[in-house]
């Protein structure tokens, strides 16, 4: 009812010209602009703009064929009017049939009766019932930058008192905007190309540069980071990550991945310090139903699970030596079998370990293997304190402050007295405590600014002085009387605070060890040795 009404009051005096040639074209042509102005698919569009030609101009089978990808054909590309069988039957060489004669010479063709012309094949069989009554074929060249790239064809019922001259012109112009129409959808095509591939090439470009696959930092020992991660990344070769606790080890394993052909293959991580030998036995090579206690079905290791990716090994140093011997003959031969099972299992499984002890120490005092240090020290990476890389605080920093504020809906900033303080810090547990610092200010933060009040008072203290953070008042900074006397005043020792801040941890976590050590900044291998330094068990519930 609107598209009447819209041609209405385009053609206001068509009550009585309804019937005259030049008032259908008209609003055949105001039809077919509308479609193209709304195309979002190119071959529907085509096939309404076909559509037109018969609900308005009476043109039947109005079929446009094209120029396929390799240039040997003419295929038909949309319809009105004939089935799908019938399209897929109109192919065409370039020299054959009247279709050929259009595309060759560039000029519009006209059969008066297609009965009685040998150029017409009538390939898709769509005129058989046609076969007593005579049909006129009006053929015209689809041109593009002045080169055939395709005809638009219709037929018409011979003895129709129309001017087939006037069908020639009308189909020129249609065609025109047809060619036109095909330029603007392929450009478009084009750019849209384009875009993806500079998107996915400027992704590549940022990855490699500025998250290095994400691990943040700009000093030259961390460039040196890269580049070694650059160069062992393509290879086979094992990778042992060395540096302190907190220092991104785990990123530097999953940089080596993303890097390495195996990056779509699995990256499967384990800590060799979290379990018990029994149970890291049964995780790295899975375990048959029935072989211990609870082993209720079978299940598969981690090796098994990383086949044809790699394995990340954390606290390798930790690992009890039974442990080692097997692991050292999967590094040899890349088989191992199942606790509980006598069958092979052959894997394709690069490993890359890390430690935060010296494993040279570790070989000396007769805790770790030789042949296993020297099969896993292949190519050594170093990752370097954070206190050795002072330039890149303020770039981790900022970045963690502005993925806490995400997460907790906030606009917090930092002040440059702030950014200086910390900056000067040691930062003894290095990136992990910087990281858990700045969730915790922005958490506790009550205004949009972050100040040097805001930082606990270790910060202030001189570095040899400097304690684990006190956890237990985290919205006021400690005062170094506060941390330095007990109630009576009294002076305290280092190694008091340093029970009561580890037991404090401990209580507010369950008595759960990794938790209270991702607090602390420690590992669970350190916490595990201030327990047993101090002593301290977990009181018994009766």
């Amino acid at each position: 009812m609107l598209k009447e009404k819209e041609e209405a009051n385009l053609f206001p005096n068509q009550s009585f010209i309804t019937e005259g040639t030049e008032a259908l074209e008209i609003k055949a042509l105001y039809r077919i602009v509308k479609l193209i102005g709304s195309a979002v698919h190119l071959d529907t569009t085509l096939s309404a703009i076909l559509k037109v030609l018969h609900d308005t101009l009476r043109m039947e089978r109005a079929t446009l064929a094209l120029l396929d990808e390799k240039q040997e054909h003419l295929s038909i590309r949309a319809s009105y009017g004939l089935s799908i069988k019938e399209e897929q039957r109109g192919i065409y060489n370039l020299d054959e049939g009247i279709y050929g004669k259009v595309f060759r010479s560039g000029a519009p063709f006209i059969v008066p009766d297609i009965n009685s012309e040998p150029l017409f094949l009538n390939r898709t069989g769509s005129r058989q019932m046609f076969s007593k009554t005579k049909l006129s074929f009006i053929g015209v060249p689809v041109l593009l930058k002045e080169r055939p790239v395709g005809v638009l064809s219709v037929d018409r019922l011979f003895g129709l008192e129309i001017s087939l001259e006037e069908d020639v012109r009308f189909l020129t112009v249609l065609s025109t905007l047809i060619s036109q129409f095909l330029n603007l959808n392929q450009a478009i095509r084009q750019d849209r190309e384009k875009l993806v591939s500079e998107n996915q090439s400027l992704k590549a470009r940022l990855h490699a540069r500025h998250k290095k696959h994400y691990i943040i930092g700009k000093c030259k020992t961390m460039q040196e980071v890269f580049w070694s991660i650059e160069r062992v990344a393509p290879s086979r070769a094992s990778v042992l990550l060395l540096g302190e606790s907190g220092t991104g080890k785990e990123l530097a394993a999953q940089a080596i991945h993303e890097a390495s052909p195996r990056r779509e293959n699995p990256f499967v991580k384990i800590n060799c310090a979290a379990l018990p030998e029994t149970l890291l036995e049964s995780e790295l090579f899975g375990h048959n139903k029935g072989a211990f206690t609870g082993a209720d079905g079978t299940r598969e290791g981690r090796f098994e699970l990383a086949d044809t990716g790699t394995l990340f090994l954390d606290e390798i140093g930790e690992m009890p030596l039974p442990l080692q011997a097997k692991l050292l003959r999967v590094l040899q031969e890349q088989q191992f079998e199942r606790l509980g099972s006598n069958r092979t299992i052959n894997v394709d499984v690069r490993i890359i370990a890390a430690t935060n002890v010296s494993l040279e120490k570790a070989v000396a005092n007769g805790s770790f293997r030789n042949d296993l240090y020297y099969r896993l020290n292949v190519v050594p990476i170093v990752l370097p304190p954070l206190r050795e890389r002072k330039d890149d605080i303020p770039l981790l920093a900022d970045f963690f402050l502005k993925a806490s504020n995400k997460r907790n809906d906030k606009n917090v900033r930092m002040t440059r007295e702030f950014l200086d303080l910390m900056t000067d810090y040691d930062w003894p547990g290095n990136v992990r405590e910087l990281q858990n610092l700045m969730e915790r200010l922005v958490i506790l933060s009550t205004g949009d600014m972050l100040s040097v009040h805001d930082l606990p008072g270790y910060f202030l203290q001189p570095p040899g002085e400097r304690l684990i953070p006190d956890r237990e008042e985290p919205t006021r900074p400690l005062q170094m009387h506060e941390q330095r006397m007990t109630e009576n005043g009294s002076p305290r020792s280092l190694q008091e605070l340093e029970r009561e801040q580890v037991e404090a941890a401990l209580k507010r976590h369950g008595w759960v060890q990794a938790r209270a050590a991702r607090e602390l900044g420690l590992t669970q291998r350190q916490i595990g040795y201030r327990i047993k330094k101090f002593s301290l068990k977990r009181p018994t519930l009766y």
